[in-house]
């Protein structure tokens, strides 16, 4: 059974770090982008960071660049994501998502590319 569990998540205050865990199982985790979302409140998923074992690229979206970092242990078939500087609005659940290599650049952050999905871990940045 194809299974992706985040751990990680917490609360922090602002200028924090987190540090988000995905282990992912029942898969060829080396055949498949994993890409992190999240969804606050009211507000749709949305994607935040992935990375592609197809070419070991990896995307942000634009209000994470520079704070956080993906990176992925293929012996653990774990991907990280290191968040850096929390701000308040990157208070949400987070998930991580799996997509088959290859996808196209616009695909990256399309929810409907992904097959498989955790059940998410809440991040909370008090102000």
């Amino acid at each position: 059974e194809e299974q992706l569990v985040e751990s990680g998540g917490g609360l922090v205050q602002a200028g924090g770090s987190l540090r988000l865990s995905c282990e992912a199982s029942g898969f060829a985790f080396d055949d498949y982008t994993i890409g992190w979302f999240r969804q606050a409140p009211g507000k749709e998923r949305e994607g935040v960071s992935s990375i592609s074992h197809f070419d070991g690229s990896s995307y942000y979206a634009d209000s994470v660049k520079g704070r956080f970092t993906i990176s992925a242990d293929t012996a653990k078939n774990t991907v990280y994501l290191q968040m850096n500087s929390l701000k308040p609005e990157d208070t949400a659940v987070y998930y991580c998502a799996a997509a088959y290599d290859p996808l196209t650049i616009s695909a990256r952050f399309s929810r409907i590319a992904y097959s498989y999905w955790g059940q998410g871990t809440q991040v909370t940045v008090s102000s």
